[in-house]
């Protein structure tokens, strides 16, 4: 009897409560706006309609809007619920798999080079590029081996990369792309009901779809043997189940843009109240993803009552974030802490000789900058650097070389080379192998920073590199929180990292839209750039660090090899653990920051040369650290040398050419390893 009443109690409060409060939410979201309208007039204008100004603005302006919230929130609860059935993750869902980067950029693509596919508000671009990132995140992670952990990963990296070229195509064709980027950040913003009227029955057909499987979806907890000896034909329920989510996701970012976490938070919460069977957690989930998108549209125009508005996907992101660590936090000890704690291959081997390796990559190095110095908008022309610098009469060269692409050339290997020990030193305190500056949301704090300052001061030689300290240093402390709570466990750390980063990257969304900034000069920063870089912060924000700094860590770099033994180990030798970690990773910290000071937040730098060098240098960091520097160096001045010359007289920016690199190196790696 008791647990009759517990049921029907928990009942009434999931469904009768949640489609309560999605009433007040929406009453209160419709009385939001430049002239308040009184709740009588609100309910008169929607159950009694006149033929007057307050009426007309209701219907037609504010309710559409809170109606296509709701749908939508809904609709992306539910996709969440089939991704997380399907593909047996927790943590799945349209943001976290990449499915909201490859609609994006598929929209973004089609409005650049082909408009006429944008009909019905671009929701066949949105839909194969939904598609296509899915099959690719799948397969990349191990395809029905893959593991939460590999999934979620792989949907980050791809996430990086669709949203790099995403960027290139918005930098360059800011005219074509013009008003994307509210959109592109998730905005509720509606001046009709065409919207609602073009959602809704796609939004309906697809969800009467996944209903219909509900049983089928169902016996797929219990695995896939199992449901295959009861008669399903697995591959094709998660396929049909897959379609339907995708579709659902597809057709709100047509209409609203991407919006994260939404299907992340809703089912997470009907999970928690204990409803685990298909119906009841569909019905009970888009019921809460309406209250939590209109919650977040609601809290977007308190924070900003001027109503420039706010995209609402930042404030779903600001939410979702913190959401998704407790979820890691909280399943720490289940299914992510695996064994298998590296998703990259490395070998404990010698590896190549250092006294052969190290010049050899020096001369490299030496090649690349030289190459450089010689590289202009009209290609490759060595005999006129070389009569520049060495003659009398090229005085221009010569000034042009040496006060402009010299320095830049210095700033963008200087930069690397930071980058790389950064990335190193993480790998080694938090034992994570996917530790990065970026990854783990370092970066992402600094470029924060760095935009406060601008947005309260300006741009300013001081302000900006100052909050992009106090960003980093923010940010630092929340990571090593975590990490400490989390007992330095790779995989969760690696998860956590994704949460922290996505945080600091809805606050320089808002940033961005409430500083009105150029949307491609924002963007062009936020990518990392070498543009117009030169003496001042070669000397101003990366030489010292680099003289100072560096030759510390050489001497300090023995502790992360006796780190790598075990906290036992390490303790017995006589280390602080603890106090070791801290100072080791603020030290990356320190590094990391001074070099988004100089060139923005560039990601893939840390985690690409640490691995490249342990390829050739074997797993002993003593051994990796003097190879990584160069391998930094030698990425990011490649990058520079790419990112001017490979659309000239128009530049791509740096931190883009590196994450194009990055992003599809890391993905064989994983795909390499999950083989």
């Amino acid at each position: 009897m008791n647990n009759m009443l517990q049921h029907s109690i928990r009942a009434v409060l999931t469904f009768g409560g949640g489609a309560v409060l999605l009433c007040i939410l929406t009453f209160i979201h419709i009385n939001q706006g430049s002239v308040e309208i009184p709740l009588e007039t609100v309910v008169q204008a929607i159950f009694v309609p006149e033929d007057t100004l307050s009426h007309h603005t209701v219907r037609i302006l504010r309710l559409p809007r809170a109606v296509i919230g709701i749908l939508a929130g809904g609709a992306l609860a539910v996709a969440g619920v089939v991704l997380q059935r399907v593909t047996k993750n927790p943590l799945a869902s349209a943001s976290t798999l990449g499915i909201h980067a490859g609609t994006y950029f598929a929209v973004v693509a089609a409005t650049v080079f082909f408009p006429a596919a944008l009909f019905g508000n671009g929701i066949a671009p949105a839909f194969f590029g939904g598609i296509f990132t899915f099959a690719a995140v799948f397969i990349l992670s191990g395809g029905n081996k893959a593991t939460p952990v590999r999934m979620v990963l792989a949907g980050m990296i791809v996430t990086f990369l669709f949203s790099s070229l995403t960027s290139v195509l918005q930098i360059f064709y800011e005219n074509e792309t013009a008003g994307l980027f509210l959109w592109g950040s998730g905005t509720l913003v509606q001046n009709d009901w065409s919207g609602v009227q073009f959602a809704l029955p796609v939004i309906a057909a697809g969800l009467l779809v996944i209903l219909a499987m509900g049983r089928k979806l169902d016996t797929l907890k219990l695995g896939d043997d199992v449901a295959v000896a009861l008669g399903q034909h697995v591959n094709t329920v998660k396929l049909t189940a897959t379609v339907a989510a995708v579709l659902l996701t597809s057709v709100t970012v047509s209409v609203v843009g991407p919006i994260g976490f939404v299907g992340l938070i809703a089912p997470h919460i009907i999970k928690l109240i204990s409803y685990q069977n298909h119906l009841p957690l569909t019905i009970a989930s888009f019921i809460w993803g309406g209250n939590v998108l209109l919650g977040a549209d609601i809290a977007a125009r308190i924070i900003d009552p001027s109503f420039s508005e706010l995209p609402v996907g930042a404030i779903t992101a600001l939410i979702g974030a913190p959401w998704l660590i407790y979820l890691v936090l909280r399943q720490r000890k289940g299914s992510y802490g695996e064994k298998d704690t590296s998703v990259l291959p490395g070998k404990a081997t010698g590896g190549i000789p250092l006294n052969l390796l190290i010049p050899l990559l020096g001369i490299v190095v030496m090649l690349a900058l030289a190459v450089s110095l010689a590289t202009g908008n009209y290609g490759f022309e060595p005999l006129l650097a070389f009569q520049a610098l060495f003659g009398e009469e090229e005085a221009f060269m010569r000034g042009l070389m040496l006060d402009l692409r010299l320095p830049r050339a210095l700033v963008a290997l200087v930069s690397g080379m930071l980058l790389a020990v950064s990335g190193l030193i993480y790998q080694g305190v938090l034992r994570n192998p996917l530790a990065d500056p970026s990854v783990i949301g370092i970066t992402s704090g600094a470029g924060a920073g760095a935009l406060v300052m601008m947005y309260l001061w300006g741009v300013s030689a001081v302000w900006v590199p100052l909050g992009a300290m106090v960003g980093a240093f923010i940010f630092f402390m929340l990571v090593m929180g975590l990490a400490i709570r989390a007992r330095f466990q790779p995989t969760i750390l690696a998860l956590l990292g994704i949460g922290v980063s996505a945080f600091g990257s809805a606050i320089i969304q808002i940033l961005v839209v409430q500083a009105d900034m150029g949307v491609a000069s924002a963007l062009t920063w936020l990518s990392g750039t070498t543009y117009a870089r030169g003496w001042t912060e070669l000397f101003y924000y990366l030489l010292w660090p680099a003289v100072i700094l560096l030759p510390l860590v050489f001497l300090l770099i023995k502790i992360v090899d006796t780190l790598a033994l075990g906290d036992d180990t390490a303790k017995g030798l006589g280390i602080r653990v603890m106090s070791v970690r801290f100072y080791l990773a603020l030290l990356a910290t320190v590094l990391a920051a001074f070099s988004v000071a100089a060139v923005g937040t560039i990601g893939f730098v840390g985690l690409i040369a640490p691995h490249f060098a342990r390829l050739l240098a074997g797993s002993a960091n003593q051994r990796v650290l003097p190879v990584a520097v160069l391998i930094g160096g030698l990425l990011m001045v490649t990058a520079d040398l790419i990112s001017r010359t490979l659309l000239a007289p128009n530049e791509i920016p740096a931190g883009i050419v590196v994450a194009i690199i990055g992003a599809p190196y890391f993905l064989w790696l994983m795909k390499k390893r999950a083989d």
